[in-house]
């Protein structure tokens, strides 16, 4: 994860791979998920932006978008 990230956050699974996923797959995945993970998920997977800009956009620390981008990657992983 620290390739990923440049932040001290750490988790105690390995983080979901999504890579196998069609962009349509993955829109449809990141279209199910409740509205503060959507919106990272969106922003970051989605539409490749920044952490920076997309913290900025949703006004939260990049600590916590990191946690919320884990957690939308774990429920996209467990319903596709």
């Amino acid at each position: 994860m620290a390739k990923e990230f440049d932040l001290d956050v750490t988790f105690d699974e390995n983080e979901p791979d999504l890579s196998h996923l069609t962009p349509q797959q993955l829109q449809a995945a990141v279209n199910a998920l409740p509205e503060s993970l959507l919106l990272v998920a969106q922003g970051l997977l989605i539409e490749k932006r920044s952490m920076s800009h997309v913290s900025q956009d949703l006004g939260i620390r990049q600590a916590e978008l990191v946690s919320r981008l884990h957690r939308a990657k774990r429920l996209i992983a467990a319903h596709v």
